[in-house]
């Protein structure tokens, strides 16, 4: 993994059962609402299941390939990157690629006083790190209003 990556941590309580929130975390229909704090016309391509890959790519075909190292349903998921996609070419070797392979991006839910607890970790070049983090806070108020509509 790149050296200088930093981790954004984020958490929120959700006033919602945790199956609840981990539909809201990982069905398409879901995603693509709230996935938008990240960009418009977000969306991700995968089963979820360890070991398959995932691609999360914008409206321009550009984003994210990981692979899902850890599925344990409604309790934590955990993605690791591999590399990019850039106009729907999958890159695992530039420099860019570079700088995200190794990267984990991992969500662990549990249940506190009736309330389910959400949080968030990303690892994240420096570059992108105040964005990113301003996007997954608004992010995590789309996972909990959704939660608790």
């Amino acid at each position: 993994m790149n050296t200088e990556m930093k981790r954004i941590k984020k958490s929120i309580l959700i006033s919602a059962p945790k199956e609840k929130v981990w539909d809201v975390l990982f069905t398409d229909h879901y995603t693509r609402i709230w996935y938008t704090a990240f960009g418009e016309g977000s969306r991700a391509n995968t089963d979820w299941e360890v070991g398959s890959k995932a691609i999360f790519s914008d409206e321009s075909n550009s984003g994210l390939i990981g692979e899902i190292i850890t599925n344990e349903a409604n309790e934590k998921l955990s993605v690791e990157y591999k590399g990019i996609l850039y106009n729907d070419t999958e890159d695992y070797d530039s420099d860019l690629a570079k700088q995200v392979k190794g990267g984990r991006e991992t969500y662990h839910i549990s249940e506190r006083d009736g309330m389910t607890y959400l949080e968030i970790e990303s690892d994240m070049g420096p570059e992108y790190f105040d964005e990113m983090s301003k996007a997954w806070a608004t992010a995590l108020e789309k996972v909990k209003a959704l939660s608790e509509s």
